[in-house]
């Protein structure tokens, strides 16, 4: 499984959700790989899912990957549910 985190630049909040989705992964005992991205690179990559923040989602809407936007990237919760939605 591979996934994108993804954000404007691929530097700042994107890091933060790769984080965020690798602890998900492992505490799940899920294998896949997170990678990060800027918004511009990630509309021609190919992933299984993508996360961003909500306004960068829509940035994203059509690609083949499903787009989930997490609104609080800090949020552990948050990022699980979303995540298991598509995992599940």
């Amino acid at each position: 499984m591979r996934i994108l985190a993804v954000c404007g630049m691929g530097l700042g909040s994107s890091l933060m959700l790769r984080m965020g989705v690798e602890k998900v992964l492992k505490a799940e005992g899920i294998e896949g790989t997170v990678e990060v991205s800027d918004v511009s690179s990630a509309k021609g990559e190919k992933a299984d899912i993508i996360v961003a923040a909500p306004e960068i989602a829509e940035q994203l809407e059509g690609h083949s990957a499903k787009v989930v936007a997490i609104k609080n990237m800090a949020d552990k919760n948050e990022i699980k549910e979303k995540i298991m939605e598509y995992i599940s």
